[in-house]
């Protein structure tokens, strides 16, 4: 399958693996374009720009074909050293970024300097318009389903995607909600050059976390996600659990004098825990409404081309076969 997103990353498939904290490492990234698509380390997951300059070189021992890092940019008390992780990206050779978080204009000319391609994730079009102006080569486009932070205005893909699709002259992905061949043809035919899965990828047999994460996913329905943080507009979609409700439960007490500090046992520091030991009721953790839809853990290799079957056979058979 041709799109601009496949030419513009040199891919096989148009779809992306998104940065998840605590998946996206060298395993995951290089099976996803061991398969065809664009694998994604996540930078920040990397204690230091050391440690990711080795995550690169461990990914580049297990494919020879592209894949990205992503880089997300957030205010913090101590900020990430982001000058030496994009040093670690470019000396890696990495020629694709995923930028989310905070504007990225500020990095964009050395990445652009070093021919690197710039994707950034964005929840609303004004975002992707932005993204656009100050010269990022694709976006992502998130709607409500998604897992992680949907931004603060509600508003699912069946809407967003024709809107950016409307607004954008550059390509982009659609992003939440994704895990199937019926995703990625809905998504093309709703303006999108490809999809980005986060949650769909992390039940599969690659994905470096405890199984007891991948059973949950497939054990959960697409009404066990929740929104949590958004007194505070940092709103999260993440799979409920004991820890969840806690968090709910000081949303409704405080109100609109809840702060960070109060939830701080629910939300700091807790991927770890849950990636790495399975304990599930650890705290909140990423996940989308597409939990839904997940039913199995395949290999990586078996996902991809099972959706891209799945989306041809849509494409050339059921919609054509619609046609007089």
């Amino acid at each position: 399958m041709k799109t601009r997103i496949t030419e513009l990353f040199g891919i096989e498939h148009p779809i992306i693996q998104g940065g998840m904290h605590h998946v996206g490492y060298a395993e995951l990234a290089s099976a996803v374009a061991n398969a065809g698509g664009l694998g994604m380390i996540t930078a920040l997951t990397q204690p230091n720009p050391e440690a990711l300059a080795n995550e690169i070189r461990r990914c580049r021992e297990m494919t020879d074909k592209p894949f990205g890092v992503n880089l997300t940019f957030l205010p913090s008390v101590k900020q990430p050293d982001y000058p030496g992780y994009i040093e670690a990206i470019i000396k890696g050779g990495v020629k694709a970024v995923e930028t989310a978080g905070n504007n990225p204009a500020k990095w964009l000319p050395i990445l652009k300097e070093n021919g690197i391609k710039v994707i950034h994730k964005c929840t609303a079009v004004r975002h992707a318009l932005k993204a656009e102006a100050i010269g990022c080569d694709a976006a992502s486009v998130d709607g409500f389903e998604c897992g992680g932070h949907p931004g603060e205005d509600d508003v699912p893909n069946f809407i967003l995607l024709p809107r950016a699709a409307e607004e954008l002259s550059i390509p982009f992905v659609a992003s939440g909600g994704m895990a199937d061949g019926r995703s990625l043809a809905a998504a093309l035919a709703l303006g999108a050059e490809g999809m980005n899965m986060g949650t769909r990828f992390i039940a599969t047999q690659e994905a470096p976390v405890h199984e007891n994460v991948k059973a949950a996913i497939v054990a959960a329905s697409e009404l066990d996600t929740r929104l949590v943080m958004r007194p505070l507009r940092n709103t999260e979609r993440v799979m409920v659990n004991d820890a969840v409700e806690r968090l709910l439960e000081k949303e409704r007490r405080l109100g609109a004098d809840l702060k960070f500090e109060d939830i701080v046992d629910e939300v700091a520091g807790v991927y770890p825990k849950i990636m790495k030991t399975g304990e599930m009721d650890a705290g909140a953790w990423s996940c989308g409404m597409v939990a839904g839809l997940i039913n199995d853990i395949p290999t990586v290799a078996e996902l991809v081309q099972r959706i891209m079957n799945e989306a041809d056979g849509i494409i050339r058979q059921r919609l054509a076969g619609m046609l007089s």
